[in-house]
């Protein structure tokens, strides 16, 4: 049996070198771009795009999708814009997309939005010039849009994109069962832990993208474990060899994002080597529960 793969990347203390707002000024691309038509689809399903000022040729993209629970959040806030932005700086293009959110909608129209989402940034890579195969990724509950995504691939087939376009995918703080907003609208309790139709964990294959999971070790109760079952039972019952789970030491559910910015930070290091083609984090790393800080 392959090792399970969980890494922890020590904490850091590094300097800011962040405009006076804490946002960094560089050229973006172009903003605020509809990528579905129709109702409130046409206000809400918009996208941003931060491309790297000196690009040396095709760049890698990241469709990234904000957290909120579902229910809020947005692809302007400000950490959102921090982490594009300093991707970009670093060489990587981001789509940030917005998609619809509860109550407004119910599942699955969350994934078939963040699926035409990542239709338009694969159709639109070769004219912005970047990689043909693009990334997937998001913090929170768009981690977990990223993640099912990913396991459950029949709504990137209705979308109309082909497996074989999906570089890689990035799951931050993500819910690997079936997400609380979800579960909600199907009348499941919050004491509840579901693994239905609608949670990453439910759709274990071993052809998947691969996957890179990244988590605090002080996120929300039960958050980190959950991703650490996950990532066993892909490897285990899956027999995937193409996920990784990353803990970085001293983040909580919020900070991990908040920090993936900072010049140095361990998190945002781990996407960074992903994203420029050097592959998921070596196995044999050390997880710790609980470490002394």
């Amino acid at each position: 049996m392959k090792p399970i793969l969980c890494l922890v990347v020590c904490l850091g203390m590094v300097a800011g070198g962040q405009a006076e707002d804490g946002v960094r000024k560089i050229p973006a691309g172009p903003s605020d771009v509809s990528y579905r038509e129709g109702g409130e689809a046409s206000t809400q399903c918009r996208l941003d795009v931060y491309l790297p000022p000196r690009p040396e040729g095709p760049f890698p993209l990241l469709v990234w999708f904000h957290g909120g629970g579902l229910k809020g959040g947005s692809k302007t806030s400000p950490d959102t814009v921090r982490l594009a932005q300093s991707l970009a700086e670093q060489g990587v293009g981001v789509v940030v997309a917005g998609y619809r959110l509860n109550p407004e909608v119910r599942f699955p129209v969350y994934l078939q939005d963040a699926a035409q989402a990542v239709r338009w940034a694969v159709d639109h890579a070769v004219s912005l010039k970047a990689q043909p195969q693009v990334f997937v990724g998001g913090h929170s509950a768009g981690a977990y849009l990223a993640a099912l995504l990913a396991m459950d691939s029949s709504f990137l087939t209705e979308a109309g994109v082909a497996s074989d376009r999906i570089a890689g995918v990035i799951a931050m703080s993500g819910q690997m069962m079936t997400h609380f907003t979800v579960a909600e609208e199907r009348g499941i309790s919050n004491k509840v832990l579901t693994a239905d139709d609608a949670a990453p964990i439910h759709h274990l294959r071993n052809d998947h993208p691969p996957l890179l999971l990244l988590i605090g070790d002080n996120d929300w109760p039960a958050r980190l474990e959950e991703n650490l079952y996950f990532c066993a039972a892909l490897r285990k019952v899956g027999e995937s060899g193409r996920v990784a789970l990353s803990v970085v030491v001293g983040r909580d559910h919020a900070g991990i994002l908040h920090r993936a910015a900072e010049p140095g930070d361990p998190a945002g290091e781990v996407m960074l080597r992903f994203l420029k083609g050097r592959g998921l984090p070596d196995a044999g790393g050390e997880f710790r529960e609980n470490p002394a800080r």
